[in-house]
């Protein structure tokens, strides 16, 4: 029997259930597919390939000890299974399931014609909470939670290779992939996610549930493990059961760890929740989970705004500093992942979609199931998600308030005083500084956040909104779990709230 074992998002030998599902007796191919087309889609990016590629060179060290190391091919998943299947006669695929964007999606589909049409069993294990063929949300929380605390599956002591030639591993220049300068990306590889989970659970993470917010604290005391989980060096599984292990040894003690770590393995099971959403409905990549959202704002976006965000040239000091922070090191805490796409879709009344692929590019940790739905959460396109407008002046003052962060990465600001560093439009030097040195403000932030509000409050009215709403509302919210995990979302009201609402949990996802 041959069994090719395709890796894909799983880039780890330790609790693999694809790996172990190879039996002792069976020549196995273990194999991850390089796929051009994906790399040139709006949503991926040199950076994210580099991580991969870094991650794959130790995963192949790993699999050599077993006797089989990993090989490597470079084009359509089709075409590679074709030749493997002429030379090889393959009998079964054992893969991990994936809940990617829409592309893998439908290049999964396409395998699963393939291999009905050739006779080959293709067989996919579950790798985190997410549920295929979900029925409905009722339950599900127990069930991720039941997943999670399964035993961790020992990596396998042998295999029976096929001698094959395992192929290089291509750089992202190889590939032909657009530059993409990102001086301090994070490591890939399952060695470094190890020691960042170790450094987080015994020293960095004490501060995690008040330093999250802040993208000066967040830095250090996030876990940073976000693009371990989506490549798979690390599974979800082994990190919960770390963090729950951890929760246990300082139960008791008032030091902030205890706090921190709840928080901590609450927001792993949101990560869950929302890539389920995702693979309940793929289409909100692409569509407006509510429908009456599809056309508030336009599909052809101002290109002058769009530029001046992507490149960090706004004229709103905070967020030009997280835009310059994310571009450089592919990584930014949740809270200001949350603000640039509130600023976006709001203020400067941007489409959802092309400023959701261009921060997705930008994430080193572009995980497609979190991603498109927090795009749409905070683009107010759901239909049953609180509006949430940040200020980003305010979240300058509260978030950076002695303006280290703003200032390192706005050097243009340096001679401007602290009481003016988040609306240097008020120092009396202004004119020595806007529209020469730094840009004007790109709109006026108060009046540009009502206009928005007003627009999307508009739509919100009438039966048939609140009716697809509820539909929405059954299908994608979550549901309480005996520990209080999950808080519904909610169904829209019918006028605006008078004040904003004091609960965020789904906004604070930071790993």
């Amino acid at each position: 029997m041959t069994i090719l074992l395709w890796f894909k998002r799983d880039l780890r030998t330790h609790d693999n259930a694809a790996l172990t599902a190879v039996g002792h007796s069976d020549a196995v191919l273990p194999l991850y597919i390089v796929e051009p087309d994906y790399w040139r889609l709006s949503d991926t990016s040199a950076r994210q390939y580099d991580f991969i590629a870094e991650s794959l060179h130790e995963l192949r060290q790993a699999m050599a000890q077993f006797g089989a190391p990993l090989i490597v091919r470079v084009g359509d998943a089709i075409d590679v299974f074709g030749q493997f299947h002429e030379e090889h006669r393959l009998t079964r695929i054992i893969s991990h399931e994936e809940t990617g964007n829409l592309w893998t999606y439908r290049r999964d589909l396409r395998v699963a014609d393939w291999c009905r049409a050739n006779g080959i069993l293709w067989h996919e294990m579950p790798q985190s909470g997410v549920v295929r063929r979900l029925k409905g949300r009722d339950g599900w929380a127990a069930r991720r939670e039941r997943f999670v605390r399964a035993p961790i599956i020992a990596a396998p002591v042998a295999l029976k290779a096929i001698e094959c030639d395992p192929g290089q591993i291509p750089t992202s220049d190889q590939l032909g992939l657009k530059p993409d300068r990102c001086p301090q990306r994070q490591n890939g590889g399952r060695a470094n996610g190890l020691a960042l989970l170790d450094s987080f659970l015994n020293t960095r993470g004490q501060t995690y549930r008040k330093a999250m917010s802040s993208p000066v604290q967040g830095e250090w005391a996030c876990s940073r493990l976000s693009a371990h989980l989506a490549v798979g060096t690390l599974s979800m599984k082994e990190v919960v059961q770390a963090a729950n292990q951890r929760k246990a040894q300082v139960k008791g003690q008032r030091d902030g760890w205890s706090g921190s770590l709840s928080s901590f393995t609450s927001r792993l099971a949101w990560r869950d929740h929302f890539m389920q959403k995702l693979e309940d409905e793929p289409r909100i990549e692409t569509h407006c989970l509510h429908s009456a959202y599809e056309n508030l704002r336009p599909k052809e976006p101002d290109a002058a705004r769009l530029h001046a965000w992507q490149v960090g040239e706004t004229g709103l000091p905070f967020v030009d500093a997280c835009m310059r922070y994310l571009t450089a090191t592919g990584w930014l805490n949740f809270r200001m992942r949350s603000m640039l796409m509130a600023v976006a879709s709001y203020h400067l009344w941007l489409d959802w979609r092309p400023t959701g692929n261009h921060l997705a590019r930008m994430f080193t940790d572009y995980e497609p199931g979190i991603h498109w739905s927090q795009t749409q959460m905070q683009s107010g396109t759901t239909g049953m998600n609180t509006v949430r407008i940040y200020n980003p002046v305010k979240q300058g003052y509260d978030q950076d308030p002695t303006g280290i962060f703003t200032r390192r990465w706005v050097p243009e600001l340096a001679d401007v005083p602290d009481a003016f560093l988040q609306e240097p439009w008020k120092w009396d030097g202004a004119g020595q500084l806007l529209g020469k040195r730094y840009p004007h403000p790109i709109v006026d932030v108060k009046s540009a956040a009502a206009e928005a509000r007003d627009r999307v409050w508009a739509v919100r009215r009438g039966d048939a909104f609140r009716a697809e709403a509820a539909q929405i509302v059954e299908k994608h919210a979550s549901r309480k779990d005996s520990n209080n995990h999950f808080v519904n979302d909610r169904a829209p009201r019918k006028n605006p709230p008078r004040k904003r609402p004091a609960r965020t949990e789904q906004l604070k996802l930071d790993l």
